[in-house]
């Protein structure tokens, strides 16, 4: 059925720009959320007011907040995908992320009121009006949120939207309240339980706040910054390894300017009497490379590593041994080494986790385990938190 749709509404859509192609598949999967979210919407509101269930109104006003979801991301969508200006150089793409967040706040809203209501039906249940043609309407509403389930999964990873993936488990959550409701309904008619009803809605209705409680600290954290993909992280890195002349790499930082929006820094490591018009070349076409496969615009920085000394070279053996034997998890890189007539200067950088813990202690230790070997020995330690 979404291939259908895809192939009559979106036609020729993989050979659009990327930008463009993923907005374009937001506003779809946003137009599809509007139409079957409002005819849930009207379906459950009017069998909620019938029976007099505050469960099924609840559940019908979820259905309302996830329209407006769908309307802000199409917004969003729109917005992230103008071009760069002046005062953005890096573009929009941050802006789904703001509406994102207005969404969050909606739906946190909508459950806050909906409880309110929930809790006083608890204490002043209404007696419920059973109805088999209401129950199948409801029954209806099922199949079509595990399809929107469906559908957002698939377009969520097809563009690796985070937004639409989110839709998808808010769906599928859908689909189980709805369930619920229909069962608290069923039982409480035959027990005699109408309170079954508000506390079945109370159980929604708190449901509802989780999901924007949760989209609001996803997103809160989008906003400040994440640690990049690990697929991320390892792609970049085996394309450097793969290129003439890069014997090693480090601080490769990832910074992200909203979906389909990465720009990235990283060091590569030569050896320091490499011919440096070539390797300026490599490093050149591994800057367009990574940017045409993985849509990453990158900057790469080139360390000269002196290779053919062996004092530098058993020196930094010695090194990385001590660092690696204190914490396996760090490693060192850009090691350099100058010579004075008391004291010979050990300059290196260490790069750690960023939750390594006491880094201040590490750096003391290693730094005295370094003077033991050689008392002319003087660690100068750079550290670099590492966040893949």
């Amino acid at each position: 059925m979404t291939k259908l749709l895809l192939k009559t509404f979106l036609k020729d859509i993989d050979t659009k720009e990327a930008l463009q192609m993923r907005a374009e598949y937001s506003v779809f999967a946003g137009v599809l959320g509007i139409i079957c979210n409002i005819v849930l919407f009207l379906l459950k509101l009017l069998v909620g007011i019938s029976v007099s269930s505050i469960a099924i109104v609840s559940d019908a006003f979820n259905n309302l907040s996830d329209m407006g979801t769908s309307v802000i991301s199409i917004a969003g969508a729109k917005l992230s995908a103008k071009k760069p200006d002046k005062e953005h150089p890096f573009g929009h793409g941050r802006i789904e992320y703001v509406f994102s967040l207005i969404v969050s706040f909606i739906i946190m809203l909508v459950g806050f009121e909906l409880l309110k209501s929930s809790v006083t039906k608890i204490f002043a249940p209404e007696k419920i009006l059973l109805n088999p043609i209401l129950l199948v309407v409801l029954c209806i509403s099922i199949p079509i949120k595990l399809w929107m389930y469906s559908y957002n999964k698939f377009l969520g990873k097809r563009i690796n939207s985070a937004v639409l993936l989110a839709a998808s488990r808010d769906s599928a959550n859908d689909a189980i309240a709805t369930t619920g409701i229909i069962l608290s309904t069923v039982l409480g008619k035959l027990l005699g339980a109408d309170w079954l009803d508000g506390a079945v809605g109370t159980i929604i209705s708190l449901v509802i706040m989780y999901s924007g409680i949760k989209i609001t600290v996803d997103t809160t954290g989008l906003l400040l910054g994440t640690p990049p993909q690990k697929e991320t992280v390892l792609a970049i890195r085996d394309y450097a390894l793969k290129t003439p002349g890069v014997t090693g790499v480090h601080d490769l930082i990832v910074h992200d300017y909203g979906p389909g929006r990465q720009i990235a820094s990283l060091h590569v490591e030569v050896l320091a009497d490499c011919d440096i018009v070539k390797m300026h070349e490599e490093i050149d076409n591994l800057e367009k490379l990574i940017e045409t496969d993985l849509g990453i615009r990158i900057v790469v920085h080139m360390d000269p590593i002196s290779a053919n000394c062996e004092e530098t070279a058993n020196a930094r053996k010695l090194v990385k041994e001590i660092v690696e034997g204190i914490d396996k998890r760090m490693g060192i890189h850009d090691f350099r080494m100058t010579n004075g007539e008391n004291a010979i200067n050990l300059i290196f950088d260490i790069e750690v986790p960023a939750d390594f813990g006491d880094i201040d202690t590490a750096k003391k230790l290693i730094s005295k385990k370094i003077k033991e070997e050689d008392p002319r020995f003087n660690a100068v330690i750079n550290i670099d938190f590492i966040y893949d």
